[in-house]
């Protein structure tokens, strides 16, 4: 089958393995006897792979996936077109909103941000397992262009590592050099890629299953972790029957969003995932922001009552902990604990430290959002060569690959996305702002699209964002958002750029 769909436009690829993805749900459905949700996944099934066949047809005698810029072209329209075909078993099965509000769910659940408007109880079981899986296979997407699309283009954190500026490699015909069409390259990470994305998803909902979690909550949280999109069929995490359990394994599979080498050895470059500078970065924060709140428990002035239980303290420490590490990989759960840890602290509403966590992302080439590791650990090593550099002028820099690659152009390429995220934030900030939401709620909302972490809606802000009282084009406008988080500006920038065009 994919040897099949690798022959057709990636973009066609993608569209009927999705379509062919809805009998999960509609399979579900009707064993738990939902007829209603099994006819419209089951409907929407048969139309949708009756128009890829069709569009197949008609496009079967031409040549594709020939230009990595086509396929980056084909894949930002994945992220705005796609969701608007799945929103349509959506809507038909929900029945009860607009098609606007099913193509906002789709949309953030194809960019693996995970917001929602929709409370947990108003779905049913297959209605929460589709929105799990779309999420699923958008992360499946990014594993796949990440090393078949943007790497070749030095995009998505990749052109801190090139010698060029940003999509150079392929403008000037050195992406061709490779072995293989950009093509042959998808079909290739898809074959290695795959079994690994399936196999720890699978793995992941059976450790569940064995703590204690029901099927599907299992298997949700299981696809939202390996995707970090945070989607769940509950609440909240806090109410998964696996408890302390569930969330001790999903933060060890939380570690894969730090870093590829955790699970691909396509950018390994000869080092070891503990010499990996992001993976070591992600670790240093996940474990300062827990004690620096653990520590202020002493610092500050207020009144818990409980200064001298160290079960309580435990429970913070680990709350903080999980939930530090959640929104680092721009998950977004919020641990069972995490009450107990903003008592522990004493900060009343401390959003800004998982907006903070939000932005600064995870690592290149994974699931997460946000600016990413590799980028801010290339500007700290970039302050500290200049520092070196006032101290001793003359001094030669150290040696390394990494040094070699990140000292020239990346610490500025870095710096530029860095802008070019913060200016993104502002801009976001007035025009939701314009839209009648106060200046905390447009900013929050601005970090949530920009760093695809849906829970931050609920969680950041003094109050939660009610995003299901907005007018349609507010969420169209947060759909756009959503979808130039995933991508990046910078990708938007090199596909306008005359020189793409002539490709």
């Amino acid at each position: 089958m994919l040897r099949i769909l690798s022959r057709l436009p990636f973009g066609l690829s993608i569209m009927g393995l999705a379509f062919l993805s809805m009998l999960v749900p509609a399979g579900y459905a009707l064993a738990i006897e939902e007829f209603h949700d099994a006819r419209s996944f089951f409907y929407g099934t048969i139309l949708g792979l009756t128009l890829t066949a069709l569009m197949g047809l008609a496009l079967g005698n031409r040549d594709h996936n020939r230009s990595a810029l086509r396929l980056l072209l084909q894949l930002a329209a994945s992220f705005l077109i796609l969701p608007a075909l799945m929103a349509i078993p959506f809507h038909e099965a929900v029945r009860n909103t607009t098609y606007v509000s099913a193509y906002f769910e789709m949309v953030s659940s194809m960019t693996t941000t995970g917001a929602t408007i929709f409370d947990a109880a108003r779905l049913s079981g297959p209605e929460h397992l589709w929105r799990a899986q779309v999420g699923w296979m958008g992360g499946l997407l990014m594993w796949i262009a990440a090393s078949a699309i943007l790497a070749p283009l030095a995009l998505g954190g990749f052109e801190v590592t090139a010698s060029g500026e940003p999509g150079q490699t392929i403008l000037d015909g050195s992406a061709r050099s490779g072995t293989g069409t950009p093509g042959q390259r998808v079909w290739r990470a898809t074959e290695v890629l795959v079994p690994i994305y399936a196999g720890l998803t699978l793995g992941l909902a059976v450790m569940l299953l064995v703590a204690g979690d029901p099927p599907l909550v299992a298997l949700c949280h299981a696809m939202a972790v390996l995707s970090t999109s945070g989607i769940t069929p509950l609440a909240s995490l806090g109410a998964a029957p696996s408890g302390l359990a569930g969330e001790m394994i999903l933060f060890c599979f939380l570690l894969f969003a730090l870093s590829r080498l955790t699970f691909s050895s396509d950018t390994r470059n000869g080092q070891s995932l503990w010499y990996d500078p992001e993976f070591r970065m992600g670790i240093l924060l996940v474990a300062a922001v827990p004690a620096a709140l653990f520590v202020r428990h002493w610092a500050g002035a207020f009144d818990v009552g409980q200064e001298q239980d160290w079960v309580t303290g435990v429970r913070a420490l680990w709350g903080a902990l999980f939930t530090a590490m959640s929104f680092l990989s721009t998950t977004g759960f919020l641990s069972g604990d995490w009450d107990t840890a903003r008592a522990w602290s004493g900060l009343p509403t401390p959003g800004i430290i998982l907006m903070g966590l939000a932005v600064i992302g995870g690592g290149v080439a994974t699931t997460a959002g946000g600016v990413k590791l590799l980028r801010v650990y290339t500007l700290y090593a970039n302050g500290l060569r200049e520092m070196e550099r006032l101290i001793h002028p003359s001094s030669v820099g150290r040696a390394g690959l990494m040094g070699r690659r990140t000292r020239r152009e990346g610490a500025f390429i870095a710096w530029v996305v860095f802008m070019l995220f913060a200016i993104m934030i502002a801009v976001l900030t007035l025009i939701f702002g314009s839209y009648g939401l106060t200046f905390e709620e447009a900013t929050v909302v601005a970090v949530v699209a920009l760093s695809n972490t849906g829970p931050l809606a609920q969680y950041a802000a003094a109050e939660p964002i009610n995003m299901s009282a907005w007018l349609w084009d507010t969420k169209l406008i947060m759909c756009l958002a959503m979808v130039l988080g995933r991508l990046e500006l910078l990708a938007f920038i090199v596909m306008l750029t005359p020189e793409s065009w002539r490709e």
